[in-house]
């Protein structure tokens, strides 16, 4: 009687019933690889999903060890720990999401889970069901890509730079090292957005994200911070000197043109600087003293850079504390309107009168005067608030002298933020009908650089006030952009011409030659004149031969209450 080999039955019979519906059913499942390891971690099972998921076709795999086909070498000492007390003590591998390898090398994103067959024998077997979550993986990085990218510049975003600072913060600090923070704020991108439109202004952004990018070597993020505001983080920066070479290849940035489409623009910027751990060492106190640092840049004229400064510092608390009192006093019913008179140099009566802000707080050391509340008012929502009680104590006040018979115009200033409500014109109107005023009883004044900034929909709802009868001014022209080509564009009554072109206007050759371009022009677009700052009668004789129409000024009457007012008019 002759020996036959003996054959291995297959692997499935060489389980039982259960076992081997087990081992089919996941042999049968797409996308998942199913391997089989011996006590050893020998491969004795390997499906077509693994060959597809891994790359080993099932004979590479086959007798080969764990550990050497799909496990990175950082991971290797810890796997073999794990099988070998799954087999000693029972305790079982949990699954969990892991990065194995491909036979390429290349990483691959997983959810692993283990089942031991034939446990409690001399011959244990572990079976790895493996998902592949590249997909899964892909759209996880896609997403937190999108969550932490600007989708507009592709720079980093507010919320990838607030983790760096963090993790900077951190590295620092352990360190005794420092870093520095730069706040860089395009400067007139506004105007640049409304005249070019949002598109081109999109694409501005772009240029400047690319060209900021290309210009900095330095170790460190640059990110977009949000609008027209870009951060830059140095993280080997740890001097002012070292800051400021940086601050200045910045600026050289913005020296050449940026094309659009077939336009060339110029665009400056302007930066401010805080240093870690000097300036703070908290994110929000760096961004913030960086960003106060900024804005004394554009204060000085824009197109440079400035360090914070604990002097800065002192100062923006002050600012702070003057908000805070405003606040105050806007409940407690601090403020004051007094009245300058506007008058008619053809007749010498009074035409008008513009209607001024005072601050009487009851804690007189409180008190500041307009030109520093007025501008820390207008960087907050305070000043919408303050307009609101201005107008509707301007409409009282006129409402009042129409019933004694006077009928005088009243002229308020209206600042950027409160025409940017989209209810300013709507409160205007009602707070007008309320008081029983005509349009013609209250006028606007209004900067050069509040009308420049002004959308098209701002100037729409202002030429229906003019076209209503509401005078409208432009206040203190030739201090903000000084561009005559804009006068035609604004549906304004007159011109007001600030004081400083006045003062040297008759006897400096040059002064007067400004003065009378400006109230040529004026007169051409059919405009009133204003001179304001009138102190002298030598003055006043000058305004009279450029036939200007109104003058104001101290040479008439200061700024004086309501009563006062009354009495002036009684005296003419």
């Amino acid at each position: 009687m002759s020996l036959q080999k003996y054959q291995e039955p297959p692997l499935f019979e060489q389980h039982g019933s259960a076992e081997r519906r087990f081992l089919q059913l996941i042999s049968a499942l797409p996308k998942v690889s199913v391997q089989g390891y011996d006590k050893h971690r020998k491969v004795i099972y390997w499906n077509k999903s693994s060959e597809d998921m891994y790359g080993f076709r099932e004979c590479e795999a086959l007798g080969q060890k764990l550990e050497d086909l799909i496990i990175p070498s950082f991971m290797k000492s810890e796997v073999i720990k794990l099988h070998q007390r799954w087999i000693d003590y029972g305790e079982a591998i949990p699954s969990d999401e892991l990065v194995l390898e491909k036979k390429s090398g290349e990483p691959i994103h997983v959810f692993s889970s283990h089942v031991m067959l034939k446990e409690g024998t001399d011959s244990p077997e572990m079976y790895c069901v493996d998902i592949d979550l590249s997909e899964q993986h892909n759209i996880r990085q896609e997403l937190e890509r999108m969550a932490s990218t600007d989708l507009l510049t592709e720079l980093p975003n507010r919320r990838l730079l607030e983790q760096f600072l963090t993790s900077s913060i951190e590295d620092a600090s352990r360190n005794e090292s420092g870093f520095a923070l730069f706040f860089i704020d395009l400067d007139m991108f506004k105007e640049v957005n409304d005249t070019l439109g949002h598109t081109w202004g999109d694409e501005l952004l772009r240029s400047v994200s690319k060209r900021l990018s290309d210009c900095l070597s330095e170790q460190g993020l640059l990110a977009r911070f949000g609008g027209d505001e870009f951060v830059f983080v140095a993280t080997q920066v740890t001097s002012e000197n070292e800051s400021a070479d940086i601050a200045k290849k910045l600026t050289e940035c913005f020296k050449q043109s940026f094309a659009l489409s077939t336009e060339n623009v110029h665009i400056t910027s302007s930066i401010g600087i805080s240093m870690f751990p000097k300036d703070g060492s908290e994110i929000d106190d760096l961004l913030k003293n960086a960003d106060v640092a900024m804005y004394q840049a554009k204060a000085e004229g824009r197109n440079r850079f400035h360090f914070f400064t604990h002097a800065l510092s002192q100062k923006v608390r002050q600012q702070r504390s003057i908000a805070a009192y405003l606040h105050e006093s806007l409940v407690n019913d601090e403020f004051e309107l007094l009245y300058q008179p506007q008058i008619d140099l053809l007749t010498g009566k009074v035409a008008s009168c513009e209607a001024l802000l005072r601050w009487r707080p009851k804690d007189e050391d409180r008190a500041v005067p307009p030109n520093i509340f007025i501008p820390i008012a207008e960087r907050s929502e305070l000043i919408v608030h303050i307009g609101n009680w201005v107008l509707e104590k301007a409409c009282k006040q006129a409402q009042l002298w129409k019933e004694q018979g006077i009928n005088i115009r009243v002229d308020i200033n209206v600042s950027g933020k409160e025409l940017e409500q989209n209810a300013y014109f709507e409160r205007l109107r009602e707070c007008r009908e309320r008081h029983g005023l005509l349009p013609k009883d209250i006028g606007l004044e209004l900067t050069e650089n509040v009308l420049i900034k002004s959308d098209n929909t701002i100037l729409e709802n202002l030429r229906v006030q003019r076209d209503q009868g509401v005078e409208i001014s432009i206040d203190d022209f030739g201090t903000g952009y000084s561009s005559l080509s804009y006068l035609k564009q604004f549906p304004v009554s007159h011109l007001k011409i600030d004081r400083s072109f006045l003062r040297g206007a008759p006897e400096n050759a040059y002064d007067s030659a400004l003065m009378e371009a400006i109230v040529n022009v004026g007169h051409k677009l059919d405009l009133n004149i204003v001179v304001e700052g009138v102190e002298t009668q030598n003055q006043s004789n000058y305004c009279k031969s450029l036939n200007v129409e109104y003058v104001q000024g101290f040479l008439y009457s200061k700024p004086i209450r309501s009563d006062a007012i009354v009495k002036l008019l009684n005296e003419q």
